[in-house]
């Protein structure tokens, strides 16, 4: 038994090597892709960038050539299934949660200076004492003033994370002031108005879906009510989604009992249904939706509900189209892939998605060809069925279109008597902001005397005052205009008034002066 015991180690060995070569001997007598013995067989996609990085005779970027790899595959998916690379992904994630780290001051490049535009109310700028007119001259030890600095890099320096602190030094009215101001979260406001349009019509205007929509849209409906609102228009113009949730969330306070909102679905998902779960805080009174085709996403999900229901009337042009549902997943390196997972269905079981077939250019500029072909123009541009819409009907018995994004029930024309040939110099460049908040700052004292938005709407006029400022300031900068009309003046007085409004009251001021001229407001008035 100890002579045994000596030996065991030694035929235990050859044991296992006769095993292994028994076992490499079966798996080359064994077909290609059958057999217990496979070893897992990698992508050629990954074979390819391995023998790349091994093998190519130049030296190459392998992020930036596994990136192009990635996007070359998503190109032959659907339109919304993208690639997030690292640099772009914080800014991509602070749009949909409703808030960044900064110091809370809007701001505008004039000849090589940083000026500040406006301060948010309350932020982190305004309780160190920076006003609007300062003048950027450093940021912690970079010297932003004269540099010919972009946006991107000011926005770089004065971003960081919260409660750390930066020393800034301005120019006011010719004299330095220093600042240390301590970073903190800077909302992005996804409802930038809500006011009372008559005695009882409350307006709100919606520009995103956040992770705030929801909570914000409560308290403009809230405030709103508390002013006597019976009667609510809820903007979505210009809208291009965002979380679906939150538009759900908001359906559930226009809807009653246990209605469906949307359902969502997928090759490789399951029918996933949204339904109301609570009592709502505007289930009944008028209700009046305004799209157009910047609206996407989120809010056609909105929308379709609403008017699948009955619920709402829908006002405007037919929205952008887009029925995907989207799942964000983290990549090594810090990027990020956003892959369709699933289509939405409205309550009526609608697809709004429309046709990718010719390609992501084609897909992304059918929105600019209703203009070319006229669509929007006509005075019944959008209220008929577009390529394979498939007709519907809504609870209480009316036609309504999938297919092609959310058809209106009452169609109101682009308004093209916007920016003429003449005037549209004054636009690029974002001259005719510049000059509104340098005509600001001259006038100060004058437009400081208007207690707000709704007396400054009753009260200013566009004089010969302004107008010569404005033409002063297009020679100052080279701009070159052609001769005005009688039209153009009109027109350019009614933007002047807006933008001006806007800042001094921000977005909700330029609405509640810029709805008075707004045809698609003033229907949504009479319709509602």
């Amino acid at each position: 038994m100890k002579k045994l015991q000596a030996w065991l180690p030694l035929l235990f060995a050859i044991v296992l090597a006769l095993g292994m070569m028994a076992g490499y001997t079966l798996r080359e007598n064994i077909p290609s892709g059958q057999g217990f013995f496979q070893a897992a067989r990698r992508s050629s996609v990954q074979e390819t960038i391995d023998l790349i990085r091994m093998k190519y005779v130049d030296s190459l970027d392998m992020d930036t050539l596994a990136e192009d790899a990635i996007k070359a595959m998503l190109d032959n998916l659907d339109p919304h299934s993208i690639f997030i690379p690292a640099k772009y992904l914080q800014q991509v994630n602070e749009d949909l949660q409703g808030n960044f780290e900064g110091i809370g001051v809007e701001f505008q490049i004039i000849k090589d200076t940083v000026h500040v535009v406006n301060v948010l109310p309350g932020g982190p700028s305004d309780k160190a004492g920076i006003s609007t007119g300062d003048k950027f001259l450093s940021v912690g030890d970079s010297s932003v003033a004269g540099q010919k600095i972009n946006s991107e890099k000011i926005k770089n320096l004065l971003r960081g994370k919260g409660g750390s602190l930066v020393n800034i030094i301005m120019l006011r009215n010719g004299k330095q002031k220093e600042f240390q101001i301590a970073r903190s979260a800077i909302p992005l406001h996804s409802v930038d108005a809500a006011y009372m349009a008559d005695s009882i019509t409350g307006f709100i205007h919606l520009n995103k879906f956040s992770g705030t929509s929801y909570e914000e849209c409560m308290q403009a409906m809230e405030k709103l009510q508390g002013q006597g609102m019976k009667k609510l228009i809820l903007d979505l113009r210009n809208n291009g989604g965002g979380i679906l949730s939150e538009a759900v969330d908001i359906a559930d306070e226009f809807l009653d009992d246990d209605k469906l909102i949307v359902y969502t679905q997928g090759s490789k998902l399951p029918k996933v249904e949204y339904r109301c779960k609570r009592p709502g805080l505007f289930e009944n009174g008028k209700l009046a939706i305004l799209v157009d085709e910047g609206s996407a996403s989120a809010s056609e999900v909105l929308a379709g509900a609403l008017q699948d229901w009955d619920r709402a009337v829908i006002i405007g042009r037919r929205t952008f189209g887009k029925g995907l549902v989207q799942e964000q997943y983290s990549l090594p390196g810090g990027s990020a892939l956003r892959l369709t997972v699933a289509r939405y269905y409205t309550p009526t079981g609608r697809s709004i998605q429309k046709s990718y077939a010719n390609g992501r250019n084609a897909y992304n500029n059918e929105a600019l060809e209703r203009f070319h072909n006229g669509e929007v123009l006509h005075e019944n541009g959008d209220q008929s069925p577009v390529g394979d819409s498939v007709v519907f009907m809504t609870k209480g018995g009316r036609k309504v279109y999938g297919g092609g994004g959310i058809t209106p029930d009452i169609y109101v024309p682009y308004d093209s008597s916007g920016i003429s040939e003449n005037t549209a110099p004054l636009f690029a460049n974002q001259h005719f902001a510049k000059f509104i908040y340098l005509y600001y700052l001259q006038r100060r004292p004058y437009f400081d005397q208007f207690k707000d938005a709704s007396d400054f709407s009753k009260n200013f006029y566009v004089d010969e005052t302004s107008w010569s400022a404005l033409m002063r300031y297009a020679e100052e900068n080279h701009i070159r205009l052609g001769s005005f009309s009688a039209h153009d003046r009109q027109d350019m007085d009614k933007k002047i008034k807006a933008w001006m409004a806007r800042q001094i009251w921000g977005m909700q001021g330029y609405y509640e002066v810029n709805n008075q001229h707004d045809k698609t407001f003033r229907k949504a008035m009479e319709s509602n």
